[in-house]
């Protein structure tokens, strides 16, 4: 990327767009990009390509992106308001675990594996629920709501048994504006708040906190790689190409920026006719937001935390998005949308078109990722070039191979490779 000082953007017109300007920002040094230029000095020959295409694919790589990428990763449950009352509990799977999100009697915010500490078996089915104590329908160990085990039944049988030391396993939670956060392993990263805080002042008039949730969270299924789902999302070229709705939103204004830990994708809406009636029919219906700020009046906004979790933030609406891998060609997407109270009618009428254009969108996105991931298992692709305005999968990339040093190597490793690095 060339270098820029602090937030000087670079602006280009993409060949044979006549509709959209892609801004793209990148934060390194001056000076740095200089001593390189000259020296060559830490210049990385991988810098402008793209992941093997093997790694999109690979049963062992992907078995060590769960261990270095997810367990470590930050990944949203809920909001606190879908968990109001003590008793009140959510769940998410992924990477093989079950953690539990519960409000206990204190109406402390606890998290916890999803498994009884006697014989392992999962001690609450479903996605959410309500109850007064955590019985495990296997052998009715119970615990109470902050994770304590509390009945034993014919506890005289097991001797010696200290109660104290066998409740529900913690997990590390965080509640980031209302979103309830965990992650299976610390590894002395970030907090969510330390991730997100170049963007706290642009945040904060959402009034994120007071969300709560319309609709229900939906599970889609996709048959891809979970890198291609976060490619694509945070991938600015493709917009014109084949996004024709947003193009014809947004016009000229779609930006895309990398910082360390977030991605940032932005467009703000032009008030021009559209041949689509749910797109004509938004930009007419769409009615002021008291609480936001002018310039965020007319805008979307969208911001992909490390490594999968997306927030697409809207003046009628906040939706949450996350990429969960199942395996290393299957993936799971996971989203629900949040929203102020508002009965307003013109506001009801804006969320529904609103989910009716993204609705268009998700469709072309899922075509586009299907057409990338059966591409890579061509013998005729390895890796790609990327643009100086790829930031966003440039850093991811780079990310990546530092991660899982295997990234860097062309073709795939004869098997077995994953020993040898870990």
């Amino acid at each position: 990327m060339p270098p820029f000082v602090g937030r000087r953007a670079r602006e280009g017109r993409l060949p044979g767009c006549h509709e959209l300007v892609i801004r793209v920002y990148s934060k390194e040094s001056q000076v740095a990009s200089r001593v390189e230029q000259w020296t060559g000095a830490n210049a990385d020959p991988l810098e402008g390509w793209s992941l093997p295409a093997w790694t999109y694919d690979d049963p062992e790589f992907f078995e060590l992106e769960k261990e270095r990428v997810f367990a470590p990763s930050w990944q949203v449950v809920c909001h606190v308001n879908d968990v109001p009352n003590a008793g009140d509990w959510h769940t998410l799977e992924y990477i093989g675990e079950s953690v539990i999100v519960v409000r206990g009697k204190d109406a402390k915010v606890r998290a916890f594996t999803n498994v009884c500490r006697h014989r392992g078996s999962r001690v609450v089915d479903g996605a959410s629920g309500c109850s007064k104590r955590l019985v495990c329908p296997y052998h009715a160990w119970t615990y109470d709501l902050d994770g304590s085990l509390v009945g034993v039944p014919d506890s005289a049988s097991y001797p010696g048994l200290d109660k104290s030391r066998h409740g529900l396993a913690p997990v590390d939670l965080e509640i980031w504006r209302g979103f309830v956060f965990v992650r299976l392993r610390s590894d002395g990263g970030p907090s969510v708040a330390e991730m997100m805080a170049p963007y706290e002042a642009m945040v904060e008039p959402y009034r994120l906190e007071q969300l709560e949730a319309i609709g229900r969270v939906t599970l889609r299924p996709r048959e891809v790689n979970w890198k291609n789902i976060g490619d694509n999302y945070s991938d600015g070229l493709h917009i014109p190409v084949a996004h024709p709705g947003l193009t014809r939103l947004f016009g000229k204004s779609y930006g895309v920026e990398a910082e360390e830990h977030v991605d940032r994708m932005w467009g703000d809406l032009v008030d021009r006719p559209s041949a689509n009636w749910s797109e004509r029919a938004y930009q007419n219906v769409l009615p002021p937001v008291p609480h936001l700020p002018e310039d965020r009046q007319r805008g979307w906004l969208y911001f992909k935390l490390w490594p999968n979790v997306a927030f697409d933030i809207y003046p009628d609406q906040v939706d949450f998005m996350q990429w969960l891998p199942v395996s290393p060609t299957t993936s799971l997407i996971r989203e629900i949308s949040y929203a102020l109270p508002d009965d307003r009618r013109e506001m009801t009428a804006a969320r529904y078109l609103n989910w009716r254009i993204n609705r268009q969108v998700n469709a072309e996105d899922t075509e586009l990722i299907t057409r990338v991931q059966q591409g890579m298992s061509s013998r005729s692709f390895s890796v790609g070039p990327l643009s100086e305005k790829e930031v966003c999968l440039r850093h991811f990339c780079k990310r990546m191979r530092r991660i899982i040093p295997a990234a860097r190597q062309e073709q795939r490793p004869a098997k077995g490779w994953s020993g040898r690095e870990a």
